[in-house]
């Protein structure tokens, strides 16, 4: 694993972090970003969707949310989604993309973040 960097997601990103490749089982959780980002609640302009790159290689895809107006609190400052690269998974690629989406939040001004999920099994 080369030096990670961090990318807002692009025209010249979007295929790549549509189709990283999960572990086995994993598919089942998993739109791809682009649809996520499309859903009809999310607000672009409060959406933060980034991906991680490996050099010229995108290994994950992180989104999350900055809306101090949400109404739920635990929208205000939030985790929607990792996607890590079944292949990069366990290298500090995950940990990496949410140390960067903390820095991000604690610039804004937050001081917590809450991880949305949906619970299941592989």
């Amino acid at each position: 694993m080369g030096e990670l960097k961090l990318q807002e997601l692009s025209a010249s990103t979007i295929v790549a972090a549509n189709n990283l490749t999960l572990r086995r089982g994993q598919e089942q959780f998993v739109n791809p970003p682009s649809y996520a980002i499309a859903d009809s609640w999310v607000n672009p302009s409060t959406s933060w969707p980034r991906v991680v790159l490996d050099g010229d290689r995108v290994v994950g895809f992180i989104r999350g949310n900055f809306d101090p107006e949400a109404v739920q609190e635990e929208f205000r400052s939030c985790i929607w989604r990792v996607t890590v690269a079944g292949d990069s998974q366990g290298q500090g690629v995950g940990a990496f993309a949410v140390r960067a989406l903390a820095e991000e939040a604690k610039s804004r001004g937050f001081n917590r973040i809450t991880a949305l999920w949906e619970p299941g099994e592989v």
